[in-house]
């Protein structure tokens, strides 16, 4: 499985439309999480971030929402954010603009949010360009750090260290609240908690506008 964990400067200069790391000098870091809500990896996540009284950003699936509509809620309660990640988890390279636009809108019924991630990071410059444009005027959220934790090949100690030797001030870091990732997560997520925080970072939700 190819991917880059530290999103490259060029990739960046690439897509100047989507946020690829959150400005600033503070020691702040931004942990998200895409695909749930997850019975299991959620909560985790949740009662993790309560430990630590981080905030994250949830990057939610439409349909995942529909199904675990109390957890959604419980993320909002508990004062983090959210964004759309579409309904089908579609991937926007493989998916006609119209086709995607509508899946896209059929999750911000559920999801209200003006913030977006691409599943996989796959979007396409019109896809991107109509996104950010009446009715849906949202803006594209991508990422610094990738942890992994999606990967099978990878071992949790390997998803550890990416974050940890990848991550500085205004990171974004991608996690995944799903069951493919749980395990890792598990692992990785303490970890990274509370080793930021013993270097004096705090965590916040992400906010553009």
């Amino acid at each position: 499985m190819l991917y880059l964990v530290k999103t490259p400067w060029w990739l960046q200069k690439l897509y100047p439309e989507c946020t690829w790391q959150m400005p600033g000098k503070e020691k702040i870091i931004y942990l998200s999480f895409d695909d749930g809500p997850h019975p299991s990896a959620t909560s985790f996540a949740l009662d993790e971030l309560k430990k630590y009284e981080a905030k994250g950003t949830f990057f939610c699936i439409g349909k995942n929402v529909e199904s675990n509509a109390t957890l959604y809620e419980r993320i909002l309660d508990e004062g983090h954010a959210v964004g759309n990640h579409t309904h089908q988890h579609l991937n926007g390279w493989q998916t006609p603009k119209d086709d995607y636009l509508q899946d896209i809108a059929d999750a911000g019924k559920l999801i209200r949010s003006d913030l977006f991630r691409p599943p996989y990071g796959k979007v396409t410059k019109a896809q991107l360009k109509n996104l950010s444009e009446l009715p849906y005027q949202l803006s594209p959220i991508m990422w610094t750090v990738l942890s992994g934790d999606f990967d099978n090949s990878l071992s949790k100690e390997k998803c550890l260290k990416n974050v940890l030797n990848k991550s500085t001030k205004g990171s974004i870091i991608v996690f995944h609240d799903s069951e493919k990732a749980f395990k890792k997560l598990q692992f990785v997520l303490p970890q990274v908690l509370l080793y930021f925080t013993e270097k004096g970072y705090q965590f916040k939700s992400i906010k553009i506008k």
